[in-house]
């Protein structure tokens, strides 16, 4: 598929998008959000690694607010309920690893469709804002369920109310995202780490995102229970044979994916 508003890549594994409307910081429209969602659901099929980026000088900037005509306009739960959150679902339900490789700015829905992703790295130039309460406005597109959960309750709150940057190297101190890279090695460390678990155990990949994600409404009873019969799934797959051989003989795993 063309698309208009983002790029799309398949090499060897990684399915990298590229959010391209560079003279707005990447700002989200309804075609975008739509393209996205398709993007991130193709690559899921075709890759083994999906990876969201942006051109230009900023990851997102979050909703595009520069038509003020249709801004005031805006119906924004029918925009959450019908166009963000089918995009953000097809990011965590993803069957393969996500990262949000952040080479800028990402504010607003912006930071929070890169934190959807199950990995997300930065430079250590780029930052991330709850911008919306300086429109008057609550932090939305899975905000407020992905903040607490990775900054904790004290910083989450902070970071909703007061809307102030947090920079990469607070987000990664924090356990807001997964790591800030100096900005003149980022480009091939992000493209380093998409390359690892597009060579690695696809199926392992897969069970670790679903248990983690869900074991915040189990309890440890049930969490052993599900870590068992995952564990027993992986057991039966080509790579833990490969896995348990390449460590026998001593060298590196040539996973499949299988």
């Amino acid at each position: 598929m063309n698309y208009d508003t983002l790029t799309y890549e398949l090499e060897d594994g990684v399915a990298l998008i590229t959010l391209n409307r560079p003279d707005v910081m990447n700002a989200l429209t309804t075609q975008m959000r739509a393209e996205i969602q398709h993007a991130v659901l193709a690559g899921g099929k075709e890759g083994r690694v999906v990876v969201l980026t942006g051109a230009g000088r900023a990851f997102c900037s979050g909703q595009d607010l520069g038509d003020r005509a249709n801004a005031a306009n805006l119906d924004l739960e029918r925009t959450l309920r019908d166009e963000y959150a089918p995009m953000l679902r097809a990011i965590v339900d993803c069957p393969v690893p996500t990262i949000a490789a952040v080479n800028g700015a990402a504010a607003g829905a912006g930071a929070n469709l890169a934190l959807a992703c199950d990995v997300v790295i930065a430079t250590e130039s780029a930052f991330f804002l709850q911008a919306f309460t300086r429109i008057g406005l609550i932090p939305d597109a899975g905000g407020t369920y992905v903040l607490p959960r990775t900054m904790g309750m004290a910083k989450a709150m902070g970071a909703a109310l007061f809307a102030d940057k947090i920079t990469a190297r607070q987000a990664d101190a924090w356990g807001m995202i997964w790591e800030a890279i100096a900005d003149g090695d980022f480009d091939a460390h992000w493209r380093a780490r998409a390359a690892h678990l597009a060579h690695g155990p696809t199926k392992a990949f897969a069970s670790v995102k679903r248990i983690i994600r869900d074991s915040w409404g189990n309890d440890f009873e049930e969490q052993l229970a599900i870590e068992a019969s995952e564990q027993g799934a992986c057991g039966q797959s080509r790579d833990f044979r490969e896995g348990v051989l390449a460590f026998v003989e001593k060298r590196k795993a040539d996973f499949e994916g299988r």
